[in-house]
């Protein structure tokens, strides 16, 4: 097990708490702020790991949950690993499937023992305990692993919360435990629900008990986004600041700016590539929907300012002809350049901070999207 973070400190801004850093694991390091795209069942939808690799994503997100039910982890071992199976050098984290249980909740059985639970595929009765979610990560080759934890619902009692973070706490220590010496890295989660001053409890017991990084859970789950950003707020400073920070399952662009500026360095969600299959895209001045009409014979690409290859060699008219007529290709363009555009903005928010002019990037970022979109 890791006994030094393999989290480096570059440079922080000189006007909030935004940071530049670099992450090492077995296949590279990354550089941070970045963004995962999430690759839930060993593919990131309508994307081939060529496509990943040209619009600049560094490391992907698997799930443990939806690998270990099908095809299962000691397949996914015989081939290498996700790397190998999948055909994917680059780094790859894989959640622990603790959220995943969570949304399934009325097939779940929580226990101190761990999650029993029925497959949503064909009922089977499945059990995973914290220490079978590290060795099924083990399994899967993950470079970054994450502790099995509860997530906490919204709303939820004090009560709720309490019994919920503590039972995360018992699970992460028999996690950290549970893991071998394979140099793979392993993430305490933070949980807490909505109450600041457990959040920040739980934080000094997962640093106790001693991770490779660190990650919030619990959040972005139907709460008003000014109680986010509160969480953010009053709890990423209580972070040891030589570890990694991730803010799991978020979010929007507008969260990626806001979380960096809070001091995290890793996030991912499916908004990218979900909203792409469903015909909305992200750009420099703000979202369009492209099968709107106005778009019928607009020969212009979606954002004029992106160089990913959809824009490069594709109209607006083009993009909204194939996605009326739901034709495949219409999914994987629009990916294309939705993850390019996240990918290309946790750049130019590295570079930002490299120049000490986030606040700057930040104001300009906001400004654009109060701009009226060119049709």
């Amino acid at each position: 097990m890791s006994t030094v973070s393999p989290y480096t400190l570059l440079s922080r801004s000189s006007e909030c708490k935004a940071r530049r850093g670099e992450l090492a694991t077995l296949h590279g390091t990354i550089q941070t702020p970045v963004f995962m795209p999430v690759g839930t069942l060993g593919t990131v939808k309508a994307m081939t790991p060529e496509n990943l690799v040209e619009i600049g994503a560094q490391i992907i997100l698997g799930n443990t949950y939806h690998l270990y039910i099908r095809p299962g982890h000691e397949l996914i071992r015989s081939f290498g690993g996700l790397h190998g199976f999948m055909h994917w050098d680059r780094p790859i984290l894989t959640d622990s499937g603790g959220f995943q249980i969570f949304s399934l909740k009325e097939l779940a059985k929580i226990t101190e023992e761990g999650a029993a639970f029925r497959s949503h595929i064909d009922g089977a009765k499945l059990f995973l305990s914290p220490e079978d979610a590290v060795h099924v990560q083990e399994a899967l080759g993950a470079d970054i692993m994450m502790a099995l934890d509860t997530c906490i619902p919204y709303p939820a009692s004090r009560d709720e919360a309490v019994k919920g973070t503590a039972l995360t706490r018992r699970w992460a220590q028999r996690c950290r435990d549970a893991q071998s010496n394979t140099g793979q890295h392993l993430f305490g989660i933070v949980q807490g629900g909505m109450y600041a001053d457990l959040r920040r409890e739980a934080i000094e017991q997962l640093v106790e008990i001693g991770f490779d990084g660190y990650a919030f859970g619990g959040l972005s789950v139907g709460e008003p986004k000014e109680l986010m950003e509160e969480m953010l707020t009053t709890c990423a400073d209580h972070l040891p600041a030589d570890y990694a920070r991730y803010l799991m399952g978020v979010g929007t662009p507008e969260d990626l700016v806001e979380g960096v500026y809070h001091g995290i360095d890793m996030f991912d969600c499916v908004m990218p590539t979900r909203n792409a299959r469903n015909g909305m895209l992200f750009t420099s001045q703000g979202r369009v929907v492209i099968k709107n009409a106005c778009f019928q014979q607009d020969p212009l690409p979606v954002d004029p300012a992106c160089s990913c290859y959809t824009c490069r060699h594709y109209s607006r008219a083009y993009l909204r002809h194939l996605f009326q007529n739901r034709e495949i290709l219409a999914y994987q363009l629009n990916s294309i350049h939705n993850l390019h555009y996240y990918c290309s903005l946790m750049a130019e928010m590295r570079q930002a901070i490299e120049a000490d002019r986030f606040l700057a990037f930040r104001r300009q970022f906001y400004e654009q999207r109060t701009q009226p979109f060119t049709p």
